[in-house]
């Protein structure tokens, strides 16, 4: 199955490049990514990319969680193509289409899974910045597995929840996803419906 989960961390804050709209200048510490293919975790220094893009121009369907207005605009200064033609599942966008508003990695992981992220964004920008390398490798595998989890058992149960920040509880989000099989090619995008 040509699918792969994908998950990066950054060198810099938004406020050390100038705001949100600046992804490109974020840098990246260290890409992390599940390979259905093999089966196993990977992860990627900067200097290593070059391994990434050699896998992403295979053009796997590329599963992440708001990998479209994040890893992916992150990642594009290094590749020598357009990532955002990659087909793609977002997580995230899956859910704000449903519900309105974005929802956060650990509340939908907490909430269906049961288990949540081990640290935020920031956590990884000190991992970097004191050469952590291995505390940095773990973290951001630890969010490729959760993403992985929320994918499966999407496709599985199809449904994911998250807890609502308007004090109405447990919110429920009914999805329409498959798992790709090597017979069937992914659609350039996978929507909800």
């Amino acid at each position: 199955m040509n699918t792969i989960v994908l998950d990066l961390e950054t060198k810099f804050t938004f406020d050390e490049v100038g705001g949100r709209d600046k992804n490109e200048l974020l840098g990246i510490s260290v890409a992390g990514m599940y390979d259905y293919q093999t089966g196993k975790y990977i992860t990627y220094e900067e200097t290593e990319l070059p391994g990434l893009e050699e896998r992403l121009s295979k053009k796997p369907l590329v599963i992440g969680f708001n990998i479209k207005k994040f890893d992916m605009p992150v990642l594009k200064p290094y590749l020598h193509f357009d990532p955002s033609t990659l087909p793609m599942l977002d997580i995230m966008e899956e859910i704000q289409n449903v519900v309105g508003h974005r929802i956060g990695l650990d509340s939908v992981a907490q909430t269906t899974l049961g288990a949540g992220k081990s640290g935020d964004g920031l956590d990884a920008i000190r991992y970097f910045r004191a050469g952590e390398m291995d505390k940095l490798k773990k973290y951001c595998l630890d969010d490729v597995r959760l993403t992985k989890e929320l994918y499966e058992h999407g496709c599985k149960h199809k449904e994911l929840f998250f807890m609502s920040k308007y004090g109405k509880g447990k919110v429920r989000v009914e999805l329409n996803w498959e798992m790709p099989t090597e017979d069937k090619k992914p659609d350039a995008q996978l929507g909800l419906f």
